[in-house]
């Protein structure tokens, strides 16, 4: 007989949000499922630096977690952040409220991409891999710093172009691969079901706190419709998460294929007739999310699963890699943010309780950034 996974959810308001993650955290598990004499880590989640509602770790989801860690025992917390090719870590956490947050409550940030934080060193797995041994043959790196610490993930609830949905195992996808590291695409699936199985070699404490009191429909992780749901969601087991997450939006889990590998590899439970749902009821919730289409989508396809994908090798390890990450670039930052995407971020501030919540935090008298 299976033994069944627990996530919890709960309904909450920008009211009582807050109090609701500190519960949510001890309904979950979260006390026993992490090491308390070891750091942990909070690894937030920045798909795109600027504040789009429901692509990036909530300022309120970053304070209640760290609220019931703290109210848990756990002291000794850190934030760990990445970049990517397109995305700028110190840009992100500053447009999205992080800064105010990590300074109140004296949490240390640590940058991946950094030295003098953290250095990548060769690590060989003791699970089989589905995909990364084949993509580096060189040899698997990964950041020294997460080894023997707890970590805990801060994803949203959201759809992603390439996996459909996107959460907790792919929230690995920034810190434990190096910011070039789009030429995993064509194997994205395996490849985040393999960081997995390391992190539960690696992390004596796993856990994921998710955010969907604004969710993402659409061609995500960046461009998409901010939709208002007032849910939260929390498990020590990452699959099941994901895949409640999924069922949320509308999508069988067990259809999406990172959730079923790693259920198949034993690394969580995706099934959920195999989930208990603690909390809140959300037995009847479907949202009919969709991902959608979108340019930015189809040329991915093209790069990664289409009748172009034979020349991946020579646009990714050569020169002609700086071509579509400028497109990227362009599409995302120049093109789309101050055309669309800030309008939308602008009337979500202006006319949702959870917008107002934003600007609050933005307001507490924080100025400047990280440089």
């Amino acid at each position: 007989m299976t033994k069944k996974a627990k996530v919890a959810v709960l309904r909450t308001t920008p009211e009582t949000v807050l109090v609701d993650y500190q519960r949510l955290f001890e309904l979950a598990g979260g006390p026993l499922a992490l090491d308390r004499s070891t750091t942990t880590m909070l690894k937030d989640n920045i798909s795109w630096h600027f504040p789009m509602p429901s692509a990036n770790t909530t300022p309120w989801q970053l304070e209640g977690t760290i609220l019931a860690l703290r109210n848990n025992g756990f002291e000794d917390v850190v934030c760990v952040q990445n970049q990517t090719v397109v995305t700028n870590a110190y840009k992100g956490e500053d447009l999205n409220g992080y800064v105010p947050i990590f300074e109140h409550y004296n949490i240390p940030v640590k940058f991946n991409f950094e030295p003098k934080d953290m250095s990548w060193i060769d690590y060989k797995p003791k699970a089989k891999m589905l995909a990364l041994d084949h993509i580096y043959p060189e040899g698997i790196q990964i950041p020294d710093y997460f080894i023997g610490k707890n970590i805990v993930h801060l994803p949203t609830v959201k759809c992603h172009i390439y996996t459909t949905t996107t959460g907790a195992i792919k929230n690995a996808f920034g810190g434990l691969l190096t910011k070039y590291r789009h030429y995993t695409h064509t194997w994205i699936h395996e490849t985040i079901v393999d960081l997995l199985a390391i992190q539960k070699e690696i992390h004596p404490g796993l856990f994921a706190v998710m955010d969907g009191t604004t969710s993402g429909n659409g061609p995500g992780p960046r461009i998409m419709i901010p939709v208002v749901k007032n849910v939260i969601l929390a498990s020590e087991d990452q699959v099941a998460i994901d895949a409640v997450a999924a069922r949320l939006m509308g999508f069988d889990p067990m259809s999406i294929k990172y959730i079923r590998l790693a259920q198949e590899q034993g690394l969580g439970i995706g099934d959920p007739r195999d989930i208990e749902i603690v909390g809140d009821d959300i037995s009847n919730e479907n949202w009919h999310f969709e991902v959608g289409h979108s340019v930015h989508k189809f040329l991915g396809w093209l790069s990664w699963y289409g009748p172009t994908k034979n020349l991946q090798y020579l646009i990714m390890h050569t020169p002609l890699v700086n071509i579509p990450i400028a497109w990227s670039a362009f599409y995302h930052d120049v093109f789309h943010w101050p055309l669309k995407e800030k309008h939308i971020f602008e009337e979500w501030c202006e006319t949702t309780t959870w917008g107002h919540l934003f600007k609050d935090y933005k307001a507490q008298g924080y100025e400047g950034g990280r440089k």
